[in-house]
C-alpha cells in the first residue's frame, strides 16, 4: 500500500484505485538490469512485486542481470556470439588501418581475435560451464576450487571485451566500461547507438525481447539502483519503445530519485515514469512523466507505511541459477538510516521520506515465512545501517523463537552495543557477517564527520563481535574535507593495532556526492567544488579544499596504505556474499585458505608511520 504526504497528513491511497482502469488487471514486468554480481536477488523486484501482487496484478520478474551472466558463460554466447563477432571486430579493425596506423593496443588486439578460433572457444565454453557448477554447487567450499571458478569467469570475460573492444565487459560486474562516460546525457545517448561497444543490445535481443514477446505486458518497469546500470536500461528502454511502443515504461530506483534535479532538464533520455490505470499523471506521487507538452515533475510525494507492506515475493526469479551454493535472500525491516546525520553520506537522498521501521514480531513472522517458502537459513538484512535497539530486539527474538537462521547486515559502532549479553544474543541467533562504517581511526576526523562515535567505542564493538566468532569487515576512506596526512596515519595505526579484530577491510578515497551535507554546504567544510556543465548525469563532483589532504593526496595516502597494510587482509575471495557464506560454514578462525599469503612477523606493520 502506498502512503501519500500531503499537507501535513497521512493519506493510504484506495488499493482498488491502483489498478488498471475498468478493474481490468494489469500485467507487469519488473526488469532488474545489468550490472550487478549476480549472487542474490536484489530486492527491489521481490519488493514491487509483493505489493502489485497483493492488489491483484500479474506480475513477471526478470533478473536480466542473472540471466545474462548465465548466458555469458554458456556455449550458446561463446561459440555462436562471440565467434560471429570476430570476423566483424577484425573487418572495423582493418577498415581502421586504412584510414590510420593502429595504436599498439588496436595491434595487440588484432592478435588476439586471430587466436579465438572454434576449438578454443569450445575449450572456454567448458571451462565456464565448469565453473558456474562449482559456484552453484558444494565444491564452492573449496576454495582452491573456488578461486579457480572466479579466475575463470574474469577470463571468459576478458575474451568477451575482445570482439565488443575498445568496450571492457568485466568480472567483477563493477567494473565493465562501454567506454563511453555515464555522467554524460550526451554519451549515453551515443552509447545506445554504438552497435560496436553496446553488449546490452545483445542482451535485449536474447534475453528481454523474446520474454516481452511471451509476456505481452501492459507495463515494464525497470530497477537502476547503481549508476552504471544507465547504459543497460536507457539501451532497454529505446528499443523497447521502438519495437513495442504501446508499453509504458517505468524506470525508477535509488539512482533515478538522486537525478531527479536533472532529468527534467535532460528531455532526450525520456527517463520517465508512466502507469496503466489512465489516470492524471499530474496527480501521481514521486513521479516524472513526459506527455505532450514535455517532462513534468510532481509536486507530490509518499513515503511507504512499513507496516502495511507485504513480504518481499521471490516466486518467479530463477532462484537456482545464482552464483552460490546455498540460497541468500535479502530482506529490508527498516527504510531510510536512523542515523542520517553523517556529512559525507547522501543514501537518504535515495528515500522520499526519512526513516522509519518495522515492528519487531512483524520482522520475526516474515523471516520465518521466508525461511519455510524458500527453503533456505541464510539471509543479508540490507538496511542501511541497523539500527541498535532493533539489533537488540531482533538477536532476542531469533534466540527465542529458535529461528535457526545465519544473517549478515550493516551496522554503525554504537556505544550504547557494548555490553556482552547483546553480542552473545548475536552469536546465538546466527550473526556471522557485519560490515561496519568505520570510516576514519581519528577521533578529530569522527568528529567532522559528524560519526557521534569513538575510537575506544570502535574498538569495544569489534572486540565484542569477534569474540563471540562475528566476522568484522570495515569500510572507510582517505580525504574527509580537513583530514590530515596525519589523521590518515592515525586510522591506519589504529586498525594495524587491532588487526586481530578486524578480518577485512574496505578502503577508498573521499567522493564529493552531490546530495552529501559537504556539497550542500561546502563553504563550512572549506570545499569548492567545480561543476562542469557537460557532465550533466554526474552525481559526484571534482573538488579542491583549503585545508588537510587534496583528492591528489588522498590518492596517495589510499595507495600507500594499500602497498604496506596487514596482509591477512588481503582475500582471493573478495565477493561479500561469498565470505558470508565461507564464514557461516567454517567459522572466523579457519579461513586462511582465502588469503592471499598467510601474514608475517611484522608484516604491514604501519604503527611507526607518521610518527
Amino acid at each position: 500500500m502506498k502512503v501519500e504526504y500531503g499537507k501535513g497528513e497521512l493519506i493510504q491511497l484506495n488499493p482498488r484505485q491502483a489498478g488498471a482502469p475498468n478493474g481490468r488487471k494489469t500485467k507487469v514486468m519488473l526488469v532488474f538490469p545489468p550490472d550487478w554480481y549476480p549472487s542474490e536477488p536484489y530486492l527491489s523486484l521481490p519488493s514491487l512485486t509483493s505489493v502489485l501482487r497483493a492488489a491483484g496484478h500479474d506480475v513477471v520478474q526478470k533478473d536480466v542481470n542473472l540471466e545474462m551472466y548465465d548466458w555469458y558463460f554458456s556455449e550458446d554466447f561463446l561459440c555462436r556470439l562471440v565467434l560471429k563477432r570476430v570476423p566483424q571486430q577484425l573487418d572495423r579493425l582493418r577498415k581502421l588501418s586504412r584510414l590510420r596506423s593502429l595504436t599498439e593496443s588496436e595491434q595487440e588486439l588484432q592478435v588476439a581475435l586471430a587466436g579465438l578460433t572454434r576449438t578454443r572457444m569450445a575449450e572456454l565454453t567448458e571451462k565456464a560451464e565448469k565453473a558456474k557448477r562449482i559456484v552453484r554447487t558444494q565444491e564452492f567450499y573449496e576454495a582452491d576450487k573456488l578461486e579457480w571458478a572466479i579466475n575463470t569467469f574474469r577470463e571468459v570475460t576478458d575474451t568477451i571485451s575482445l570482439v565488443y573492444a575498445p568496450a571492457r565487459i568485466c568480472m567483477p560486474p563493477m567494473e565493465t566500461d562501454l567506454s563511453y562516460k555515464v555522467f554524460m546525457s550526451s554519451e549515453v545517448l551515443d552509447a545506445i547507438e554504438d552497435t560496436q561497444v553496446n553488449v546490452y543490445r545483445d542482451v535485449f535481443e536474447q534475453i528481454l525481447k523474446p520474454a516481452i514477446v511471451t509476456e505481452r505486458p501492459d507495463v515494464i518497469g525497470i530497477s537502476i539502483v547503481l549508476q552504471q546500470q544507465i547504459f543497460s536500461t536507457m539501451t532497454f528502454c529505446k528499443l523497447i519503445k521502438e519495437q513495442f511502443p504501446n508499453i509504458h515504461v517505468t524506470v525508477g530506483g535509488n539512482t533515478v530519485t538522486r537525478l531527479r534535479d536533472v532529468l527534467p532538464e535532460t528531455p532526450k533520455l525520456q527517463l520517465v515514469e508512466a502507469v496503466a490505470a489512465g489516470r492524471d499523471l499530474a496527480g501521481i506521487p514521486n513521479l516524472m512523466y513526459r506527455d505532450a507538452s514535455g517532462i513534468h515533475t510532481s509536486s507530490l510525494s509518499y513515503a511507504e507505511d512499513m507496516s502495511a507492506l507485504p513480504p518481499p515475493d521471490f516466486d518467479g526469479l530463477p532462484l537456482e541459477k545464482y552464483f552460490v551454493p546455498d540460497r541468500i535472500l535479502p530482506y529490508l525491516a527498516t527504510r531510510g538510516c536512523y542515523w542520517g546525520r553523517c556529512e559525507f553520506c547522501d543514501h537518504g537522498e535515495g528515500y522520499t521520506a526519512g526513516y522509519r521501521t518495522k515492528k519487531i514480531d512483524q520482522i520475526i513472522e516474515e523471516i520465518r515465512g521466508l525461511k519455510t517458502e524458500y527453503n533456505t537459513r541464510f539471509f543479508h538484512f540490507t538496511d542501511e545501517s541497523y539500527p541498535p535497539a532493533l539489533f537488540r530486539k531482533l538477536t532476542r527474538r531469533l534466540v527465542e523463537t529458535n529461528m535457526d537462521i545465519v544473517w549478515t547486515t550493516h551496522m554503525r559502532f554504537e556505544k550504547s552495543l557494548s555490553d556482552e549479553e547483546v553480542w552473545q544474543d548475536a552469536r546465538t541467533s546466527g550473526c556471522k557477517f557485519l560490515h561496519y562504517g568505520y570510516e576514519s581511526g581519528s577521533e578529530r576526523v569522527l568528529k567532522l564527520m559528524d560519526k557521534a562515535t569513538t575510537t575506544e567505542a570502535i574498538q569495544r564493538s569489534l572486540k565484542l563481535a569477534a569474540d563471540v566468532g562475528i566476522w568484522n569487515h570495515v569500510m572507510g576512506f582517505f580525504g574527509f574535507p580537513g583530514e590530515t596526512r596525519e589523521d590518515a596515519y592515525a586510522s591506519m595505526r589504529f586498525l594495524e593495532e587491532n588487526k586481530d579484530l578486524v578480518h577485512s577491510i574496505g578502503f577508498g578515497t573521499f567522493d564529493l556526492s552531490k546530495h552529501t551535507p559537504v556539497a550542500k554546504n561546502p563553504e563550512r567544510f572549506g570545499v569548492t567544488p567545480y561543476k562542469n556543465p557537460e557532465w550533466d548525469l554526474a552525481l559526484d563532483y571534482y573538488y579542491t579544499v583549503k585545508d588537510g589532504l587534496s583528492i591528489e593526496e588522498a590518492e596517495r595516502v589510499f595507495e600507500e596504505f594499500e602497498r604496506n597494510h596487514y596482509p591477512g587482509w588481503d582475500l582471493k575471495i573478495f565477493i561479500r556474499e561469498y565470505v558470508f557464506l565461507y564464514v557461516a560454514r567454517f567459522g572466523t578462525n579457519k579461513l586462511p585458505a582465502l588469503q592471499f599469503r598467510p601474514p608475517e612477523v611484522g608484516a604491514g606493520d604501519l604503527s611507526g608511520v607518521g610518527a
